[in-house]
């Protein structure tokens, strides 16, 4: 263990693991409803969970003991009743964990060592590499893009307590944490409605009002003061994306209106922003003129944030002028006394201008389809006979569009009626926000050039002129097929002289988005990792080849198997035969409390993104990612993954395997997202309509994590007697890439529990494919370790290691209950009868869910 890893490590154990015990303590003698020594009693239950697993009891064994024999409990009611105060008691025990955490970051993480811009600062100075780095920020930016995808189940006031509750715990204020822990034991966690798109839009912007700007503002400040002449003042280096409002596939709840309205918040989210700093910084700048002036600024920003119906003629570039004039008059009159206020606050609104995050919108392909058909049904705008069209004709008939759809067109469709709306809603967008506010347009399930152009199509038919779309159209290529196909997919639109004319007007330019979710779901993990990484080599080599740059945006979720995890290693380890004009992300549910939750944190995470990025190009002699001997390696490796994964996706009783055993069935009633668990409204389980979250976030419940090991111990055991893995040693000790591969492959794994499901081994029905789960495990924890050296997952990573490790002990009574629940269930439906008791055990599975999920902090 290096010196750093080291002190991160023993800072860890006693800013959270020493204080997580103490006010544990604290948390064991607060009454609970009716009853008193609910911890105590739950302390009980862990080391009866642990005693019982490890002498193979099932769930149902350990939860029937533990009333039988440490309780006087004999009415069910009753004991259905602790099981759920022991759940609130855990959902509180996890937040303080997460507010310790949250507290002691600063302290644990090196804040200017390994990624950080302290540490690119130095390299720059010692290599002389001022110049390299200059042509490196002229375009270079990193994009986060917030999404509202339902990994998330805080309500906001807990959030809120989360970050009151950390500060308290950083300044050691014993009175304050006391009255945090009584509130959060009174603070009900359960949402008992949906929220609306609007309502999870909200949540994100606290995000961004009280996280993102200070963030962003220190990192630009201290990149402006470093590297003066490096930065180039028309490229604002980071920039911040919306999904919530905007993201329509699959959320039938998203409306035009919806776009709109939360379009208007983020506008008002940022104006307020740059108010009360002006407030704030008026008490320094007392001088003439400048007091005049920023007291001009705050009275507008004022009228427009808080008098309803207000929109005075307020751009960007208005109130950077205001502030450049203070700024003259501060030097003149004070030498730049407190100059440092107005430069931090100029720089924020050249970041976020009025627009604060830019708001995707997105739309699966069937449903763009259907509307164009839906418009050549009903309007003259098309051929009545579209729909028989060829893919060539239709692309011919859409690219030469010369009649818009008549403004005052409404059909009985809603599905249309929303295309139509939310592409006009754009321009309306544009004009209060700046382009920036709404720009582009994510298509997914993209599977043809013909996807794309029939948005372009679209654009027309609302009215937009070619020559003024401000608009860029991003394909998403999700599925192993659509990732194969990818390149000649680009290849069609790139040689269609229409399209081209648009990406020239574009800045020659083209965003390309890749999902990893949808992949991992159809491929397995090291398939739909490496599907992603070979589309993007072709993609670039198709992109220079028609003098195109590509920017590849990456649809990430939080754990591993959503492609998650280590990722700025993934940035880091790309040679120059993949695109890096920037970095863009999406950030979803969790992460965004767990990587961004904080100040602290956020520029933390921002800093490793940003470093990986640039460094990578300035630093990086690597020509190619891997040779051609590695690439085939690789290759091998992926393809025996993939047909291992197919083997367990075959198997009959998958389907049934996660529905009567996971809690996936019950995953939309967790009210924790507005968009339903499937894209299709079927009642019978389909893998294609099955959302990726719910697939992830099920295996994850299960403490069996499929989705970021399954078919890579089968894979490297392959290799291993075909005489390969000298060779594949030696490609994890100088392939990064590999090596981060398999880094969160081991972070999947050090999160699995067998124990939990092991009743199921001698099941009649399921034993055989709970078997193939684990001995895949087994088979691929054994040939890791063969591999690196090691002893023990994740030890190269040691806070992580242990932070995993305590809170998954703090979860492992709610697995218990949570499975005892599910077994109840299949029981009383085996035996065709009846239960006064089935809804109760519903609702345990449902609100364990909460639990399982907070305490993995990626865990879907």
């Amino acid at each position: 263990m290096d010196h750093q890893s080291s002190r991160g490590l023993q800072q860890f154990k006693n800013s959270v693991g020493i204080k997580f015990q103490l006010y544990n303590s604290l948390f064991t003698s607060l009454p609970f409803h009716r009853i008193e020594k609910t911890g105590i009693l739950l302390s009980l239950l862990l080391n009866i969970c642990e005693d019982g697993y490890s002498q193979k009891q099932s769930p149902t064994e350990i939860i029937d003991n533990f009333f039988a024999k440490h309780t006087s409990y004999t009415d069910q009611k009753e004991k259905l009743d602790l099981l759920f105060r022991f759940i609130q008691f855990v959902e509180r025990q996890i937040v303080l964990f997460d507010a310790l955490e949250d507290a002691a970051f600063k302290d644990v993480q090196d804040m200017g060592g390994i990624g950080s811009l302290k540490q690119l600062e130095n390299e720059v100075i010692q290599s002389n590499k001022e110049e390299a780095l200059k042509a490196k920020l002229k375009d270079f930016a990193v994009r986060l893009v917030l999404t509202a995808h339902p990994t998330q189940f805080y309500p906001g006031s807990v959030l809120g307590i989360i970050n009151d509750l950390s500060k308290a715990l950083a300044e050691n204020n014993a009175t304050l944490i006391n009255m945090y822990l009584l509130q959060l034991g009174k603070t009900p966690f359960f949402k008992k409605i949906k929220p609306t798109p609007y309502d999870e839009a909200v949540n994100l912007i606290w995000y961004l009002e009280n996280v993102f700007y200070p963030a962003a503002g220190r990192i630009t400040t201290f990149l402006k003061k470093q590297f003066t002449e490096a930065i180039n003042p028309d490229n604002p280096i980071m920039f911040m994306g919306f999904w919530p409002g905007g993201d329509r596939d699959g959320n039938p709840f998203v409306t035009a209106e919806t776009t709109l309205k939360v379009a208007d918040a983020l506008r008002g989210g940022i104006l307020k922003c740059y108010y009360l700093e002006i407030r704030r910084i008026r008490r320094r700048l007392t001088f003439k003129v400048v007091e005049t002036l920023l007291g001009e600024l705050e009275l507008e920003l004022y009228n427009n944030v808080f008098i309803p119906g207000e929109r005075t003629e307020l751009t960007k570039e208005k109130i950077v002028a205001k502030l450049m004039k203070a700024r003259e008059a501060l030097i003149y009159q004070t030498e730049g006394l407190f100059l440092d206020l107005i430069d931090n606050l100029i720089n924020k609104v050249q970041l976020f201008g009025l627009y604060f995050a830019t708001i995707d919108i997105r739309q699966e392909s069937t449903a763009l389809s259907n509307s164009l058909n839906s418009i050549a049904a009903n309007t003259d705008a098309l051929p009545k006979a579209f729909e028989t069209f060829d893919a060539d004709k239709k692309i011919a008939t859409l690219t030469g569009i010369t009649k818009a759809v008549k403004e005052d067109t409404v059909l009985k469709d809603p599905l249309f009626n929303d295309t139509i709306q939310s592409i006009k809603a754009i321009k309306t967008i544009q004009k209060y926000n700046g382009e920036l506010g709404c720009n582009r347009y994510i298509i997914s399930q993209c599977n043809s050039a013909l996807n794309v152009l029939e948005v372009y199509g679209l654009f027309l038919l609302c009215g937009w002129k070619p020559e003024e779309l401000t608009v860029d159209i991003i394909p998403l290529f999700e599925t192993v097929d659509d990732l194969q196909n990818a390149a000649e997919i680009m290849k069609t639109l790139y040689t269609n002289k229409v399209y081209a004319a648009h990406l020239k007007r574009r800045g020659k330019r083209q965003t390309i988005m890749l999902g990893f979710s949808d992949g991992t779901k159809d491929g397995g993990y090291l398939m739909a990792n490496w599907g992603i990484y070979k589309a993007k080599e072709e993609l670039t080599t198709i992109s220079k080849e028609y003098n195109i740059d590509v920017v590849f945006f990456d649809g990430r979720g939080g754990p591993p198997a959503r492609g998650g995890g280590k990722t700025h290693k993934f940035y880091s380890s790309m040679g120059k035969n993949i695109s890096d004009q920037e970095i863009q992300l999406t950030i979803q549910g969790q992460t965004v409390s767990s990587n961004f939750g904080t100040i602290d944190s956020a520029q933390f995470n921002l800093e490793q993104l940003l470093h990986a990025g640039i460094s990578n190009d300035l630093f990086n002699s690597r020509e190619i990612t891997l040779e051609k001997d590695e690439d085939a390696l690789l290759q091998q490796l992926a393809n025996e993954s993939f047909t291992k994964y197919n083997t367990l996706k075959n198997h009959p009783y998958f389907a049934d395997y996660l529905t009567q055993i996971s809690p996936l069935r019950f995953y939309s009633e967790t009210n924790i997202g507005s968009r339903p668990a499937k894209r299709s409204g079927s009642v019978k389980l389909s893998l294609k309509d099955l959302r990726a979250i719910p697939f992830v976030g099920a295996w994850s419940q299960l403490k069996q994590n499929v989705t970021g090991y399954y078919g890579v111990g089968a894979a490297l055991e392959e290799m291993h007697k075909q005489g390969k893995f000298n060779k594949l040693k030696e490609l994890y000790k100088n392939s990064m890439f590999f090596k981060t591969l398999l880094d969160n492959c081991e972070m999947a794994m050090i999160k699995s529990y067998f124990p939990l499901t092991e009743h199921l081994a001698k099941d009649p029905k399921y034993g055989e494919i709970w078997g193939m789960i684990h001995d895949e495990y087994e088979l691929t924890k054994k040939y890791i370790f063969l591999l690196s050296g090691k002893k023990e997952l994740m030890s190269d990573y040691p806070v992580d290691q242990m932070s995993i490790a305590m809170r998954e002990r703090i979860v492992l009574p709610l697995l218990t209950i949570q499975q005892f629940a599910i077994a109840r269930i299949r029981e009383i439906e085996d035996a065709g009868t009846t239960s006064p008791f089935k809804e109760t055990y519903e609702k345990l599975i449902m609100r364990s869910s909460f639990g399982i999920i907070n305490a993995g902090r990626n865990s879907a």
